[in-house]
């Protein structure tokens, strides 16, 4: 196999007038991972696309979404049955925010909403274990984020690998084969800032778009973290294209 065959389980869908910044999700994803070896397969999951079986592709990817994970919505519920059916495959998969948290909620965590509110902008975060697949190494990463739950409590045998202010537990692991990243490596800055702009006054308070609209100049570690998510698929082959055969 020249590329590892990564499912992109879209969870959500950027709103059509916000689609000129940076596409859809799978735009996005593409973009973020476009020097790794990755040839990304979408499932549209939020219109009921599931995959039949973990071993459809060599590792997945959630999107984040504006739902919550404890939602009463029939996909969230499939979703949640095949984040179980993968971690008992122990195929590699990487939750994004809403991704993030469904593994914690799937497999025995507890979610809710951030006791400090929304967490938006770019914001620091830092490793507290420094895994093997974290090539190149970083003691603190920055990306971009906007979710306004969080992980309260681990699944069993998770582990928090970096923490940020607003977000204790910001990326996560669960064994070797399960990684949750509450950022958003995959957001441009100016996708969030369009976002922030159009959830202003509705969603999020003016003065907390505000703080986050000052961060969006500062530099990212987008390259950083695409290349950890990769290497997290093969770790011992040091990249997704030599992963699962």
């Amino acid at each position: 196999m020249t590329d590892g065959r990564v499912g992109l389980l879209m969870c959500d869908h950027v709103d059509v007038e916000a689609r000129d910044v940076a596409g859809d999700y799978p735009e996005m994803f593409s973009d973020l991972l476009a020097d790794q070896a990755v040839d990304l397969v979408g499932y549209d999951v939020v219109a009921g696309e599931l995959p039949a079986d973990p071993s459809e592709c060599d590792g997945w990817i959630t999107t984040g979404s504006r739902a919550s994970v404890y939602d009463g919505e029939p996909w969230i519920a499939d979703l949640s049955g095949f984040v179980r059916r993968v971690h008992e495959a122990e195929v590699p998969f990487v939750g994004i925010c809403f991704g993030h948290q469904l593994i914690a909620q799937a497999l025995g965590g507890e979610v809710a909403r951030a006791p400090g509110g929304w967490g938006v902008g770019a914001r620091v975060a830092v490793v507290s274990s420094a895994e093997p697949w974290m090539q190149p190494p970083a003691r603190r990463f920055r990306v971009l984020y906007s979710h306004q739950d969080q992980v309260v409590a681990l699944p069993p045998g998770g582990r928090v690998l970096a923490a940020a202010p607003h977000a204790p537990v910001a990326m996560m692991a669960v064994g070797d084969h399960l990684l949750g990243i509450q950022g958003h490596p995959e957001f441009p800055a100016g996708y969030l800032r369009v976002l922030l702009e159009r959830r202003r006054g509705a969603t999020i308070p003016g003065d907390v778009v505000d703080d986050a609209l000052g961060t969006l100049e500062l530099p990212l570690h987008r390259q950083v973290v695409a290349e950890w998510i990769a290497r997290f698929f093969s770790p011992a082959a040091g990249g997704l294209g030599a992963a699962r055969g």
